[in-house]
């Protein structure tokens, strides 16, 4: 099987992808993702840092941590 990745700019809602000369399919699978720094900020610079916070806080004092499964049961029985 032959991968071929390439980025390709989106213009509108359309995108036209070319093959290698060499490469022979009667179908393909295709699998659209937007590229990795498409929303670079997305994330708000002070959530960022309130997590680094929490995380250092973490790493001095891992008794803090709270367990997951404990958490969601908590909320789910709150409802």
């Amino acid at each position: 099987m032959e991968a071929i990745r390439k980025f390709i700019k989106v213009e509108g809602k359309t995108i036209n992808i070319t093959l290698p000369d060499d490469f022979y399919a009667d179908e393909v699978e295709v699998i659209i993702l937007p590229s990795g720094n498409q929303y670079p900020d997305t994330i708000p610079q002070w959530q960022m840092e309130q997590v680094m916070e929490r995380r250092a806080e973490y790493l001095k004092n891992p008794s803090i941590g709270l367990d997951f499964d404990e958490e969601i049961k908590k909320i789910e029985d709150a409802l």
